[in-house]
């Protein structure tokens, strides 16, 4: 695999799957992070269901919170190509300094509030009295460590928007590999259930986070990280680039939590937690989809950003062909592989046969849909990567919206085991609608973009011009050969 990717030069068709497969991949390995613990933990003996529910509880406010690494990552990495693409790697630098100083600070400040608040977040969110126990052991330990989730979740967008494809995905293999190999030496091994369970992640992270550092400090890639120059206004341009992809994310847990608080309020006598459970395991499908699929389609990011930063809108539109074939080929694969394997996924978390047959009836009914939500995700990431947050912010939203609007009305009108259906109608509006947007707005983002490269052109290529005619009156001037002066360009 080649290591270093040329993002304005290298063939479209090879260079997107090269940076779109090991983005894809590592995510991938990155859902291990909780699957791996799910499935583990669903196997404890004799409080493996209610302690899977316990850490269901969790899943989603971990993930807000580390949602807030896609905040700086996610929001300065398009910045940051926008900036090589322009030749000003002196400003890609300062937006790197200032996303780190960013995550550090972030990062600190959630962990302290994540620990104060603890109980009521997880009771608020769907734990019970029965499950809160372990909902807390796991969330303690977790949240303690999550300054290096959070650090090497982010500063792993500035390795891949540099074109390091590879090293991102290593990155992130070494954490999941680790994890793989020391979740049941914690857990069962040294009988530690789900505390076992967060100490791995946790170790995991760790290495992560340090092989991330190691790159961005090292000499390998051209953009490391430095200190000085912090901008409040880099600060806040890093956050309204990011804002729209922490917002999905924030607003996806939420979606899990609401899912979770409905499920408790509208479940039968004592078959809340059974529900949870279900939800859970659901969930964790749909993460071996959304999350992989977000790797191909912000992975590539890179690319976009760069040839937007030069004005290439050729580039950009044959590299979002190959991205959205890319995305609805892997949605397709894995709507066949959730109506070929839902049984053998659910058994892996669970042996109950109820709660086996629940959770494969809902995986069927969450993929109806999933083919389209390919191509949604790259429009979405696709005009973050240039910048264009009104665009992105807007059809993330309202994706959202008609998810929260399905899940509160299914359970006023149909039976509890419908409210699945809420995911294939978002994930059914939500792409036609932004793919209205896209073909009607595209175009004329693209030749916004060129006039104003051309303008910044004209502008350096006059500055050039005024200083060349300056020196030819010099008396220096005059003394240079003909052979000398031939660097000089007029305009």
């Amino acid at each position: 695999m080649k290591t270093v990717n040329h993002l304005g030069t290298d063939p479209i068709g090879k260079l997107v799957p090269r940076i779109a497969f090991p983005s894809m991949l590592a995510q991938f390995v990155s859902v291990l992070y909780s699957i791996v613990d799910r499935m583990y933990i669903g196997h404890i003996a004799s409080v493996g269901d209610l302690a899977l529910a316990g850490v269901g509880v969790c899943g989603p406010i971990l993930t807000m919170i580390g949602a807030f690494s896609s905040l700086i990552g996610v929001g300065g990495a398009p910045l940051l190509g926008i900036r090589l693409g322009e030749k000003n790697e002196k400003e890609a630098s300062r937006i790197l300094a200032n996303a780190f100083l960013m995550l550090v600070s972030l990062s600190l400040v959630l962990t302290a509030a994540a620990l104060f608040l603890t109980r009521p977040m997880l009771m608020a969110f769907g734990a019970s009295t029965v499950t809160y126990p372990y909902a807390r052991a796991y969330f303690m330990i977790y949240v303690s460590g999550s300054v290096f989730a959070l650090l090497s979740t982010g500063l792993n967008q500035f390795v891949i928007c540099q074109g390091f494809a590879s090293e991102g995905m290593k990155s992130v293999l070494l954490g999941a590999v680790l994890n793989l190999l020391l979740d049941p030496v914690f857990i069962f091994v040294l009988h530690l259930g789900v505390r076992g369970a967060a100490i791995a992640t946790v170790l995991s992270q760790i290495a992560s986070c340090l092989y991330v550092l190691h790159i961005l400090f090292g000499k390998t890639i051209p953009i490391r990280i430095t200190f000085g120059g912090y901008s409040f206004a880099i600060m806040k341009r890093i956050l309204t680039v990011g804002f729209t992809p922490f917002l999905i994310i924030a607003i996806d847990n939420v979606m899990i939590i609401a899912m979770n608080a409905v499920l408790q309020q509208y479940a039968p006598a004592g078959q809340g937690d059974s529900f949870i459970t279900c939800a859970t395991i659901v969930q964790s499908f749909m993460l071996i989809i959304t999350i992989p699929l977000g790797g191909i389609s912000g992975g590539t990011q890179s690319i976009l950003a760069y040839n937007y930063g030069a004005g290439n809108s050729r580039r950009i539109l044959e590299a979002q062909k190959t991205i959205i074939a890319l995305c609805a080929g892997f949605t397709t694969l894995m709507f066949l592989v959730s109506n070929a394997a839902g049984t053998l996924f659910a058994q892996l978390f669970t042996s109950d046969p109820q709660i086996v047959s629940m959770v494969v009836r809902a995986i069927h009914i969450s993929t109806l849909s999933v083919i389209p939500l390919g191509i949604q995700y790259e429009i979405v990431d696709g005009f973050t990567a240039m910048g264009c947050v009104r665009y992105s912010f807007a059809l993330s939203f309202f994706r959202k919206f008609v998810y929260f609007t399905a899940l509160f009305l299914l359970p006023r009108f149909f039976a509890l085991e419908n409210i699945f259906y809420v995911e294939p109608i978002s994930d059914l509006i939500g792409p036609v609608v932004s793919m209205i947007v896209y073909w009607t707005s595209i175009q004329k983002i693209l030749k916004q973009r060129e006039e104003a490269v051309r303008l910044m052109h004209t502008k350096k290529c006059i500055k050039n011009s005024s200083y060349q005619k300056r020196l030819f009156f010099s008396a220096e001037f005059s003394k240079l050969s003909p052979e000398k002066n031939s660097f000089f360009c007029f305009c």
